[in-house]
């Protein structure tokens, strides 16, 4: 085995190929480093004394199924020039592993479509060794995402377990990049993230949110100059869910058997768009009987679908003319569960204009967490949460596939 294959093979240069042995299936390949390029690993001078050695060994890139090290003895010098004894620096490894460059960027290249505990299994090594090159991989390259020309973010909050564990996550909606994840939720988990932004003087343009009083406040206070654009998916799920109280408060209140029957599993219908509606499962049909059975659900269910055509209009001033009219038709519906929304539709009429300005939405952060939802599902939760919030960074290089 020639030096050559040595750097090609494995990524070693400046030592030369003493023998090979078999141990016990592994392959073990004996090196030493060349006398010319010893040097000491502070200073760099070449005027030392030799003070022993330490015979050590490391795991490399496998051969087939075989597992493969590198042996050596390593020297320990006293250097000349800062009256030190140390051991020589070892290029091919870093200080204090017991295995290779080489070693760890392969195990980095097979994360990208295995899980830890399949390259373990793989590789003959333990679950932990693995998951610390990942994780010190995963800190160096994404533990500090730049802030410097990001202009529309999106910001959520994610379930990440029992006991209300949430996660807030910022996103990059021009990279998809995940820059921020922060504890709980609210305003305090964005505080370290606002902090960032000042140092990096970034220049937000918008943020796409949902409703939350915690995260309007927030965002006006620390970027003062940035638009707000409440999230349409949002804005109409919140009003479904008024929609859903409500046939459930109006079924309760019947005393006929009869409408109570057409009333009920009507539900679903409601919610769902009437293009999805599947006639070969009589649900128009259902839906129509439940409407005309009822004056006040059919006045909600058809404003609903009004307040789903505002995001479809021409420009912003007729979008203005068209929630104005929306507002008033519903003031005057005498309905109280739509003149409550329909204030807190003009409390937030600002924030839902500004998607004429800014086309932004939470939907690509929606996605984000549908990503995280699947890496906990993958990984079967993750005990260390510095190690998951490093994976959440690195999602926009993840893809998932149902095998």
């Amino acid at each position: 085995m020639s030096t050559s294959l040595l750097y090609h093979a494995f990524g070693i240069v400046g030592y030369e190929y003493l023998g090979t042995h078999y141990e016990k299936g592994s392959t073990i390949f004996r090196i030493r480093q060349n006398r010319f390029q010893i040097h000491c690993s502070q200073c760099r001078s070449n005027r030392f004394i030799f003070r022993g050695k330490t015979l050590r060994r490391f795991r490399t890139i496998p051969i087939g199924s075989r597992p493969t090290f590198i042996e050596m003895e390593i020297p320990r010098i006293m250097c000349l020039t800062c009256d030190t004894v140390r051991q020589v620096p070892i290029s091919f490894a870093e200080t204090r592993r017991t295995f290779t460059k080489a070693f760890e960027r392969y195990v980095i290249e097979l994360s990208r479509c295995m899980t830890l505990l399949d390259i373990a299994k793989h590789l003959k090594v333990s679950w932990g060794m693995i998951k610390d090159i990942l994780k010190r991989h995963l800190f160096k390259v994404f533990s500090n995402p730049g802030l410097k020309n990001i202009h529309w973010i999106a910001i959520d909050e994610i379930s990440i377990g029992k006991g209300h564990r949430y996660l807030t996550v910022v996103l990059n909606l021009k990279t998809g990049r995940v820059i921020f994840v922060g504890e709980g939720k609210g305003s305090d988990a964005l505080k370290p993230f606002w902090e960032r932004v000042k140092q990096a003087k970034s220049k937000i343009k918008a943020v796409a949110m949902d409703m939350s009083p915690a995260y309007i406040s927030a965002v006006m206070e620390n970027l003062p100059k940035a638009a707000i654009v409440f999230d349409h998916f949002h804005v109409v799920k919140y009003f479904n869910d008024k929609l859903s109280e409500f046939r459930r408060a109006l079924y309760n209140q019947m005393n006929n058997i009869f409408e109570k029957r057409i009333l009920k599993g009507t539900r679903w219908l409601l919610l769902k768009n009437p293009e999805n509606l599947k006639d070969d499962k009589n649900e128009t049909k259902r839906l129509h009987e439940a409407l005309e059975l009822n004056k006040p659900l059919a006045t909600a269910y058809y404003l609903k679908e009004e307040l789903r055509q505002f995001w479809s209009q021409p420009d912003k001033a007729a979008a203005e003319q068209y929630i104005q009219q929306w507002i008033r038709t519903a003031q005057a519906s005498k309905i109280p569960m739509l003149q409550k929304f329909s204030k807190t539709i003009a409390w937030h009429k600002f924030g839902i204009l500004n998607y004429y300005d800014h086309p932004i939405s939470t939907g690509p952060l929606e996605g984000t967490n549908n990503k995280i939802k699947t890496l906990q599902k993958q990984a079967y939760g993750f005990r260390d949460h510095e190690f998951f919030k490093l994976k959440i960074y690195s999602l926009h290089q993840a893809k998932y596939a149902l095998v």
